[in-house]
């Protein structure tokens, strides 16, 4: 089956997942060019993102004009994005636009994001508006992330 993995949502997501896949990461800087833009990587097998995602979560609400893209690192099968379903929604985050690797080759996936990028999670990629890109590895200081988006339009 080419180079990736068939993904499935359950009937009823909350907001269905899109497949992230080689170009994915591309197309989404391209069709949010211009615009700040919060790329959020995550997964449920890592503990310091489970513990982080309520304060993306309470973030999402009090600025819901920034853009959050949610990217989940995990190898899914219909079970486990079950599992990620109910993760995002009981931190208010289950409307907000996300992707699920779907590639077996996992590290083409994290090269097209970062070539420095080894796979550690959490991450997080803040993108202003003029195109200026500053990745956080680990959990985010969501302060500084706050300050970021005050300025993230100039």
């Amino acid at each position: 089956m080419g180079g990736f993995a068939l993904f499935l949502a359950p009937v009823g997501a909350s907001s269905e997942p899109l497949p992230f896949v080689k170009g994915s990461y591309a197309e989404l800087l391209q069709s949010h060019a211009g615009q700040p833009l919060i790329v959020h990587i995550w997964g449920l097998s890592c503990g310091p993102c489970l513990a982080e995602l309520p304060e993306w979560g309470r973030l999402a609400a009090e600025r819901p004009h920034i853009k959050i893209i949610l990217i989940n690192a995990d190898r899914p099968d219909l079970q486990s994005w079950k599992r990620i379903d109910a993760t995002l929604a009981k931190v208010g985050l289950g409307t907000t636009k996300s992707y699920v690797f779907a590639d077996r080759f996992e590290d083409r996936l994290r090269f097209e994001i970062d070539a420095e990028w080894q796979g550690e999670l959490p991450r997080t990629i803040l993108i202003s508006t003029g195109g200026k890109v500053t990745m956080l590895a680990g959990v985010a200081d969501m302060a500084a992330v706050r300050a970021w988006i005050e300025g993230a339009s100039k």
